[in-house]
């Protein structure tokens, strides 16, 4: 399972033009998830992302989490960060989840993260949405847990 955060001041998503999700200061999550991903993974990455130091404390340095300082989550889908471009200039994305298992893993991250944390916000699985975002440094963090050989 693959995640891109964005430590953002600002950031919503839009589809049809219709906001389905907006947060001030906190992190913006665009999320993967790929072949033989689990819930097991996803219960990892959440761990991950709300316990990552990004946020500056009192003396400038990034010492903060996400919880130290209230901030919001904002969730979305992103299959395009499984892009393996080895093989030549068009991306292959057979590395990401089929569609159902990758729904269900996004929404499970959904639910777990939102009983350990208050404000999170998403998108919307699988639509085309417009995210707008004030990336604050920036800081930008690729986080990826591989899937657990256990049971494969």
């Amino acid at each position: 399972m693959q995640a891109l955060i964005q430590r953002v001041s600002e950031a919503r998503v839009l589809v049809d033009h219709i906001a389905t999700g907006s947060i001030g200061k906190g992190l913006l999550i665009l999320l993967c998830a790929e072949h033989g991903d689990t819930v097991a993974e996803v219960d990892r990455l959440i761990d991950k992302i709300l316990k990552l130091r990004i946020f500056s404390d009192e003396r400038g340095k990034m010492n903060r989490s996400v919880q130290d300082v209230g901030g919001g989550l904002l969730i979305v889908s992103q299959f395009t960060l499984a892009a393996d471009t080895s093989g030549g200039n068009r991306p292959s994305f057979t590395a990401a989840a089929e569609p159902e298992m990758a729904r269900r893993l996004y929404e499970a991250f959904i639910e777990r993260v939102r009983v350990r944390h208050a404000d999170v916000q998403t998108g919307a699985f699988g639509a085309m949405m417009a995210v707008h975002l004030v990336n604050d440094g920036p800081v930008t963090i690729p986080i990826r847990i591989p899937a657990s050989q256990a049971g494969a």
